[in-house]
């Protein structure tokens, strides 16, 4: 079940990322020479001496700075300490102790939370050098001296943790956890979307597009289940990624959608349909996750008896690549039908996983070629001999046929819309995979 949580806390620019990323051992936090890069919290799965904990990476404190994201960053920050079992405390031997690393201290101090002093960038090997010795000044017992970038000392790091997490710790991990990646362009509001439902500013919210760079994970428990939210940085179209760091972040985002179980397409109803939505839609859908488009701002537009209905049909049509996504208008800030949004995400997740036997499979085959005959080319007439059923996340179809070239994409089509009718497969794409087989064999 629970997995005991620490924090990764410190002033921008000491290597929080680079160590982070050590730990978890992969680049899920975005690593960058420029100060203020990390902005919400990124979650990692760290295991060390058979125990499994949960790794949060913050953006990097300042106080008293009154810049909005950096102090939008500092609540953040202030959020994983609350939720933290232990505290580690990144520094930097190379600036040695500053003025910030003294208010955070401070500020840690008064968490009443367990913390182990890190004083990150000592690359050579030995004894401490005399500038190490400084940090006793903090008042948090015995620093750790580690390089992050080359690993050293990590593991004497992970010791220290353990010391303050109990032998009897729940490590037992949830597995019918319904993964959610809630994907857009920027500012649909995904970010407000993830907060309404975890009751918390969970992550940064901003109307300045482009806020949210990582993908960050939420974990939610409700009547329907128990689900990860997955919010990304919205995706932009690659001509306008010009920022380094930009360009990290849609690579996440798509990485987002690659672990997710179901894609929630957010869309941004005072805007309408754009083209880059349907760029958006397209990633989940070639990966083959459930998808749900979620018209999002509602509450915005102006409405009479009409509206939903006609605003549901130009979505299908603009959608009409995936048009086995069904379609929930919503309204992240007023909450509006967010209980359904569960209901769907869960109903999609099973469609999504759904495994139909050959035998039921052939008897939709028979009735749908008996009632469309298969087409033909040159007096050749396609024959189907048999249908099954390969995988699953997306349902994948294999088809025995007698020639590869007859079956034209229209009649797949009739095909899996036959099957759709029968067995729903509802908010999920569907894979064909076509083989010839020799007829005499």
């Amino acid at each position: 079940m629970a997995k005991p949580v620490v924090a990764i806390v410190g002033r921008p620019n000491v290597g929080k990322s680079t160590l982070f990323n050590k730990l978890v051992g992969k680049r899920l936090s975005i690593v960058d020479d420029t100060p203020g890069v990390t902005r919400d919290r990124i979650y990692g799965d760290c295991e060390w001496l058979g125990h499994n904990m949960l790794l949060i990476d913050t953006g990097g404190i300042e106080p008293y700075s009154d810049d909005i994201i950096l102090s939008q960053m500092r609540r953040q920050a202030q959020l994983a300490i609350d939720s933290a079992d232990v505290i580690i405390f990144v520094t930097d031997i190379r600036t040695g102790v500053v003025a910030t690393d003294e208010e955070v201290a401070a500020m840690l101090i008064k968490s009443g939370k367990p913390i182990v002093l890190c004083v990150n960038k000592a690359d050579s090997i030995g004894e401490p050098s005399a500038e190490f010795y400084e940090f006793y000044n903090l008042g948090l017992g015995d620093p750790v001296q580690i390089s992050a970038a080359h690993g050293h000392g990590t593991g004497d790091l992970l010791d220290r943790v353990l010391e303050y997490i109990p032998e009897n710790y729940d490590n037992e991990e949830e597995n019918d956890t319904v993964k959610v990646a809630v994907i857009g362009k920027p500012n649909a509001g995904k970010s407000s979307l993830v907060n309404k439902i975890a009751g918390e500013e969970r992550v940064i919210v901003s109307s300045i597009a482009g806020t949210t760079r990582d993908a960050t994970d939420t974990y939610v428990e409700n009547e329907h289940g128990s689900f990860m939210l997955i919010d990304t940085a919205g995706l932009r179209r690659k001509s306008k990624v010009d920022d380094a760091i930009e360009k990290y972040s849609v690579i996440r985002a798509r990485m987002a959608v690659e672990r997710a179980d179901v894609c929630v397409i957010m869309i941004d109803a005072s805007e309408g349909f754009t083209e880059q939505d349907s760029k958006v839609a397209g990633i989940a859908h070639e990966q083959g996750k459930a998808c749900i488009i979620a018209v999002n701002k509602w509450d915005l537009v102006e409405k009479d008896g009409k509206t939903m209905d006609s605003y549901r049909k130009k979505l299908m049509n603009d959608f009409s690549f995936m048009s086995y996504a069904p379609i929930i208008f919503i309204s992240a800030k007023t909450g509006q039908r967010i209980d359904r949004l569960f209901e769907l995400i869960k109903f999609v997740d099973t469609q999504n996983a759904m495994r139909i036997s050959t035998g039921k499979l052939n008897d939709v085959l028979a009735a749908a070629t008996a009632r469309v005959q298969p087409p033909t080319d040159k007096g050749k007439r396609l024959k189907i001999y048999y249908i099954t059923q390969a995988s699953t996340r997306p349902p994948t179809f294999v088809c025995f046929v007698n020639n590869k070239d007859l079956f034209h994409y229209s009649y797949q089509r009739y095909i899996d819309n036959q099957i759709r009718e029968v067995f729903g497969l509802e908010g999920t794409p569907t894979r064909f995979v076509i083989r010839e087989r020799d007829n005499k064999k």
